[in-house]
């Protein structure tokens, strides 16, 4: 069905910048910093991040102008690939927004317990905080509480607002500020790291901070004119992204320094309180964490919708649909995706862990959603010269952008291999269990065709 209300360039290149803009910015660029040998690995990193998102941008805008769907990948998957892919990618692709949800709560709670310096706050008091968010949250989404478009908005206003005083800070003096309690320095990069094996490192926080782009597979049919406004909206989006990300990362760098990045995790507190004082660093800190809130609040609402579409297709048990008959919220599928979180928050606890988890698993998502372009190219050859939107220099872009992710995800193997081992065996797994839910679901068919 075509709607008659289109998107406009400025509304499209509004959802670029509001899709990849998140959390990270605010805790990454220290672990980023941390693996970079030099600054030129760090700032080589954060420009071809940008680079690398405007090539999977384009990428997935010319699919879903191709191929329009609603709710997530699967359908995109089960008609370029077998099921059994689609299942299995999806599945990872819900088990990494569940490690994101988590790393950003543990970013939250990094910057909540900067509030009482006086406690020694341990890894696992960190853990303990963010999985209390998540419980919170949890408990109103049950009640079938719905976060209106107004406070979304709101939410965005105050971190570009944060973003944006930031680099303001860079024209403010600064001022030395107190260390009240040691802080442990941070792990040592390897001497004999090269260049490139640094920059790949580097990347996986990167990597995080730059996410989100990929929905714009969700809007190929509804943009205005979109051979157009599609690649417009996103080359100002991700060129607006870059410039706020690299004046952001050269205040961090300017103000606290390129070494001292490396064991500030909570970086941008430093900045705040060497520019406004420990009042305006608390200040910042405590918007920060309603932000945080927000974020695992939207997380909450969305991945069990995508549970419910998966299993209204089939490919996951029916119990997965299952609403409450007052409030219609998914029970199961809310409860399902928050014990996901919680797990994942305690088997990993440190942002770290979970970020190397999250991004290793995104590489699979990435490298094969970006892959089927090759496959709509080919299957939807009549809809050349129609109006869509076709990216130039194909396939130069996909093919960049899938080498970008299988570097990061080879990066990623080599720095924590048990981390790779962990993200293969659960693409396995799920490949096995889609084959199992499909036995079982045709020998319940067969039974009662016997009936019958």
């Amino acid at each position: 069905m075509q709607s008659k209300q289109k998107i406009n360039l400025f509304s499209f290149t509004m959802i670029v910048v509001g899709l990849v803009i998140g959390m990270g910015i605010f805790r990454s660029a220290a672990t980023s910093a941390k693996y970079a040998i030099e600054p030129s690995v760090y700032f080589t990193a954060w420009i071809l991040g940008g680079f690398f998102a405007l090539c999977g941008a384009l990428t997935y805008a010319e699919i879903g102008s191709r191929y329009p769907i609603t709710g997530g990948y699967y359908k995109v998957f089960s008609y370029a690939y077998h099921p059994s892919i689609a299942f299995a990618i999806n599945c990872i692709i819900l088990i990494s927004n569940a490690a994101s949800l988590s790393g950003v709560a543990l970013i939250g709670s990094g910057y909540v317990t900067k509030l009482f310096p006086q406690i020694a706050w341990t890894d696992i008091d960190k853990a303990l905080i963010s999985c209390a968010a998540i419980l919170i949250f949890y408990a109103i989404n049950l009640r079938g509480l719905r976060m209106s478009a107004k406070a979304q908005n709101v939410l965005m206003l105050i971190k570009i607002s944060m973003i944006l005083l930031l680099v303001v800070a860079l024209f403010f003096p600064h001022h030395e500020i107190a260390q009240t309690v040691a802080v442990a320095p941070a792990p040592a990069v390897v001497p004999s790291m090269s260049w490139i094996q640094s920059l790949g490192v580097s990347l996986i926080a990167v990597s995080f901070t730059y996410g989100g782009y990929q929905q714009t597979i969700n809007f190929g049919n509804e943009v205005d004119k979109p051979a157009k406004n599609i690649p417009r909206g996103i080359f100002i989006g991700i060129a607006l992204i870059i410039g706020l990300y690299l004046l952001v990362n050269f205040s961090y760098y300017s103000i606290v320094g390129f070494n001292n990045m490396k064991d500030e995790h909570e970086i941008a507190y430093v900045v705040m309180n060497k520019t406004f004082g420990k009042n305006g660093a608390d200040l910042f800190s405590f918007f920060l964490f309603f932000g945080v809130l927000a974020y695992v609040n939207a997380l909450l609402l969305s991945n069990p919708r995508v549970m419910y579409a998966m299993s209204g297709e089939g490919v996951l048990p029916k119990v997965f649909s299952k609403q409450n008959p007052r409030n219609e919220v998914l029970t199961v599928s809310l409860t399902v995706f928050a014990a996901m979180c919680i797990v994942i928050l305690f088997f990993a606890q440190t942002f770290e862990k979970i970020l190397n988890f999250t991004i290793f698993l995104d590489c699979f998502g990435m490298v094969a959603s970006s892959a089927t372009i090759f496959v709509f190219r080919k299957k939807t050859k009549h809809l050349d010269n129609t109006g869509i939107y076709k990216m130039k220099l194909y396939p130069l872009l996909p093919l960049i952008f899938m080498a970008a992710y299988v570097f990061v995800g080879a990066s990623i193997a080599i720095q924590t291999p048990v981390t790779a081992l962990v993200g293969v065996g659960v693409l396995a797994g799920f490949m096995i269990l889609y084959f199992l839910v499909k036995g079982v679901n045709s020998k319940k068919t067969t039974e009662i065709e016997e009936k019958v």
